[in-house]
């Protein structure tokens, strides 16, 4: 049966901000990575893997993470037929990762078979990507949606949630809107965020660290402004402070 949102427990509790961040790993190589990961210590605990360094080095660099005590966020943004993407998750679940991620729209059946299949590993949040923060409306309207950024973010998790999902995948300038209409109790990841003053890159729908927290946002991704900073470590743990509230 779908979860309703009453069976889902808030974000509420978080004391340190470290819980908050998620570094996303867009290298090539798992080195690459490995750096990244030693250089930042304790400053992150959680990393995201995404399509680049998968496709480069494959699961390996997934169990590599979890085995050195970081948690995961596998960003693979799932899509196809409901029994392919059940079984995709199946076998990521198998891996221990913390998050993993499926589009939205690819429908209620599809989002129902990913979270049925979650559930072979305790603990696992299923996130459904709704729109990505490289696109606006003009974007939207050119693959044939109509309206807002926000009514299709409001739409689209809408569906996620009544299907099971643990949270959604949105800008952090939707998610207080998300919060008003469909309430506290369940995960929102903003993507998009940049401390004021750097670049936005290939991004649109751009807010700071701050902003993102106070729009409601559970967790931040945030990858090249840490990444790629002159020091790391310092770098994240600015970004901890901003986001200390």
């Amino acid at each position: 049966m779908p979860a309703t949102l009453s069976d889902r427990i808030p974000l509420g509790g978080i004391t340190d901000p470290r819980q908050r961040l998620i570094v996303a790993l867009d290298v090539s190589t798992a080195a690459a990575a490995q750096k990244i990961v030693v250089t930042l210590g304790d400053s992150a605990l959680t990393y995201k893997v995404g399509m680049q360094l998968y496709t480069t080095e494959g699961p390996q660099v997934v169990r590599d993470l979890i085995a050195s005590g970081r948690r995961v966020f596998l960003d693979l943004k799932y899509h196809d037929i409901p029994n392919t993407v059940a079984g995709a998750v199946r076998e990521a679940a198998q891996f221990g990762v913390s998050m993993l991620t499926v589009h939205a729209c690819g429908g209620g059946k599809m989002l129902q078979a990913a979270t049925d299949a979650a559930r072979t590993q305790a603990g696992l949040m299923v996130l459904a990507v709704t729109v990505l923060t490289s696109m606006d409306e003009h974007d939207l309207e050119n693959i044939g949606v109509r309206g807002t950024v926000v009514d299709s973010v409001i739409r689209l998790s809408t569906i996620a949630l009544a299907h099971g999902c643990h949270g959604v995948v949105a800008s952090a300038r939707e998610a207080s809107t998300l919060r008003s209409e469909l309430g506290d109790k369940f995960i929102i990841v903003t993507p998009g965020v940049r401390p004021a003053g750097t670049g936005h890159g290939d991004q649109v729908r751009v807010v700071t660290p701050t902003e993102a927290i106070a729009s409601g946002a559970s967790y931040i991704v945030v990858g090249r402004p840490i990444t790629e900073a002159p020091d790391p470590a310092a770098e994240a743990r600015a970004i901890l402070g901003q986001i200390s509230l």
